[in-house]
């Protein structure tokens, strides 16, 4: 049985709605073991791409709200992967950074998730993934989408 059954299935968002809560879920389940989960991922790999942030500028780029921010944050610090520490030009603000410890996980992790995008996405080509991640990124990346969801947020 599909996991999308019957005419639901025929609206694209319903497809995926469900088999992004799908891969989520799965995607929770393999970041456990590393004492993470899908909103730690994304802070650390958002540190290791651009540096250093503000807390508030974090926010804005993952689009995490500030309660969510502070709680995963706070997590972090406790696991000893990220620290945030004052900034030294506007001691209002703190400025974040993953610690060695958290760009270790952050390897180990990116592995566990390339492994579960091959699981997950077995029954497909090699190529209709290529296609299915370019698309993929074209909605994640174009005007429409985030200009729909940052409205929806307001």
């Amino acid at each position: 049985m599909p996991l999308v059954p019957g005419t639901v299935g025929e609206h694209a968002s319903c497809l995926l709605l469900k088999l992004g809560q799908v891969v989520f879920r799965l995607s929770e389940a393999e970041l456990v073991d590393e004492g993470l989960r899908v909103r730690h991922y994304s802070i650390l790999q958002a540190l290791a791409d651009n540096g250093a942030m503000s807390q508030l500028a974090l926010g804005a780029f993952l689009r995490i709200d500030p309660a969510t921010m502070v709680s995963s944050l706070d997590d972090l610090e406790r696991a000893g992967l990220a620290a945030r520490e004052r900034d030294p030009q506007d001691r209002r603000r703190y400025v974040v950074d993953a610690t060695a410890a958290g760009r270790e996980a952050l390897s180990r992790v990116n592995g566990t998730l390339d492994e579960l995008d091959g699981r997950a996405l077995a029954d497909l080509t090699p190529a209709e993934r290529k296609t299915l991640h370019r698309l993929l990124t074209k909605l994640s990346a174009g005007p429409t989408l985030p200009a729909l969801f940052d409205g929806a947020r307001s």
